[in-house]
């Protein structure tokens, strides 16, 4: 199907539509700690470390957790888009890092050396990767003994109450992304690569008050952001009609979760 997994090429040469889908999160999750400050909390960095983040997009975890995490972490922000890498370095420059660098790279064929780093971030991005196997396998190869690999992802379950209004455009009533690389792929893979992983879900949920928010977010990927006039006036039905059954909230369910594996050494 034509989904959030497809078009990365014209989807990510900027953040702007990205910025769409975020935004829903960001002005409607409830959680005990936001998304990014959580994530930070569970990753095992430590002062003076080699981090690579495949897949980085526009930076803006690191920003949002830069005052938060040990100080002289070495940065390379890769990711296949080059105006992504651009973004990024760019917004975490002058951040409390030791050093930043950028590098435009396929996660399938990483440019790095086999043990250059100590912890790997791969954030909600190996749903759009062909072989993910392979990808892995390039993660595991360009860490150091004893370094950890991170990775997040979403259950295919998530945000139901929203995917359920894109049947209009002839999508299945489930989160793209996590039919791609959800839980359960996430957890095999990674134990198949790595034989050990660990999993913590965030507790969050979303309530949405602007019918509006959730039309942007669905229709700037594949299939919405293609979609022909009459199916996105048929979108922005069902989208108020699920508003008006609750009384002018969208009441949402989340699955969204960090994987940690450890190699060996």
């Amino acid at each position: 199907m034509s989904a959030i997994t497809e078009g990365n090429a014209e989807q990510y040469s900027t953040s702007q539509k990205l910025a769409a889908r975020a935004r829903l999160n960001q002005e409607y999750t409830i959680a005990p700690t936001p998304w990014f400050p959580w994530v930070a909390q569970h990753l095992p960095l430590k002062s003076g470390a080699a981090v690579l983040d495949i897949g980085c997009g526009p930076g803006w975890f690191w920003a949002a957790t830069a005052d938060t995490i040990p100080p002289g972490i070495d940065l390379t922000l890769a990711d296949q888009s080059a105006g992504m890498v651009e973004e990024a370095t760019g917004r975490c420059a002058g951040l409390s890092f030791h050093s930043v660098t950028g590098q435009q790279a396929d996660a399938m064929a990483l440019p790095f050396a086999d043990a250059s780093f100590d912890v790997v971030v791969a954030m909600h991005m190996l749903y759009h990767v062909a072989d993910q196997p392979r990808a892995i396998a390039e993660m595991a190869r360009v860490l150091k003994p004893g370094g950890t690999l991170a990775v997040t992802t979403n259950g295919v379950g998530n945000m139901g109450a929203i995917y359920a209004l894109t049947t209009v455009f002839g999508s299945p009533p489930v989160d793209p992304a996590g039919t791609a690389f959800g839980f359960d792929t996430a957890e095999r893979l990674l134990r198949a690569e790595f034989g050990n992983v660990s999993f913590a879900l965030h507790p969050a949920s979303m309530r949405i008050t602007n019918p509006e928010d959730v039309f942007l977010a669905l229709t700037s990927y594949p299939p919405g952001d293609g979609a022909p006039p009459e199916q996105l006036k048929a979108f922005r039905t069902a989208i108020d009609g699920a508003f008006q059954r609750g009384n002018g909230v969208l009441e949402v369910a989340k699955e969204t979760g960090l994987f940690l594996s450890r190699k060996a050494g």
